[in-house]
């Protein structure tokens, strides 16, 4: 039984996950499995899932389904419960975990605790070397120490290049001071706890609030303690073009989430029509 899921969550973006099963294959820890969240990509995403996992040895599985629109949500809930480990961490289809993320997102789980980190802005030159290499390269290791190199040296490299520095002391980390917050691309917990508010809630229609903002919000009220694993657990985000966040989600949001004060979403990895939880703060 796997210690912990990776689960990935994909829309095309085909160079991107071959980098990051590249880095997969150089994690430290190794006791954990694979799920690719296919968000209904086409363009044979299924095939390249296959060639990646026989290139590089990896335990993995893809859920996927054919939908029209955003259904980033839906696959997530399939993949969670396809997954067959009681620790869930996150990741998107375009970041590249340090090899040692998930040994620092374990190190650090919690009982009723949701870990959050945050990620290298990796330039659009700095993206398009990478994919470069990884065509010539094939199946070669990630060298960290030349990727810092270049964010610190090249022209249009990274942003937030302080988010690549590992510090594997706590309270080194905790003097950056800084407040938590979730992201969608990079934060774990227990399976048990993101049953508890019944996943991400299907409700929501495009990209952004509902894969980070309202989970965060119904998180904290069921009681969860946030904690941060930025500069433990290191991610680069490839580059694209800015989302723009659709604006009916935050009227879902501030309609369903915020003034119903529940965490409960009804349309979540079960469906229900029954009156939704009310948070109660654990003592």
């Amino acid at each position: 039984m796997p210690k912990a899921s990776l689960i990935i969550s994909v829309f095309r973006k085909k160079e991107e996950l071959g980098l990051i099963f590249r880095a997969i294959k150089q994690q430290t820890f190794k006791e954990f499995e694979v799920i690719v969240a296919d968000d209904d990509s086409g363009n044979d995403m299924a095939g390249h899932v296959a060639e990646l996992t026989g290139k590089y040895g990896i335990e993995t599985r893809m859920v996927t389904h054919s939908f029209t629109g955003f259904g980033k949500n839906i696959i997530l809930n399939k993949a969670i419960r396809e997954s067959r480990s009681d620790y869930l961490i996150f990741i998107d289809g375009d970041c590249i975990p340090h090899r040692a993320f998930i040994e620092g997102h374990l190190r650090e789980r919690g009982a009723n605790t949701v870990l959050c980190g945050r990620r290298v802005m990796l330039g659009e030159k700095l993206s398009a070397r990478l994919k470069e290499d990884a065509a010539v390269m094939g199946h070669g290791s990630i060298s960290y120490f030349s990727l810092l190199g270049d964010m610190f040296s090249k022209p249009n490299p990274a942003y937030h290049t302080e988010e690549a520095l590992s510090i594997k002391s706590r309270m080194l980390r905790r003097l950056r001071g800084t407040a938590i917050t979730l992201s969608g691309c990079n934060f774990s917990l227990d399976r048990k706890l993101m049953e508890k508010i019944n996943g991400f809630d299907e409700d929501y229609t495009g990209p952004g609030i509902g894969e980070d903002s309202d989970l965060e919000f119904r998180l904290r009220l069921a009681g969860a303690e946030l904690r941060s694993v930025r500069n433990l657990a290191v991610l680069y985000h490839m580059y694209h073009p800015l989302t723009t966040e659709n604006n009916s989600n935050w009227e879902h949001f501030h309609e369903v989430a915020q003034k119903t004060g529940t965490y409960f979403c009804k349309n979540g990895l079960i469906k229900t029509n029954e009156q939704a939880v009310k948070a109660i703060p654990e003592k």
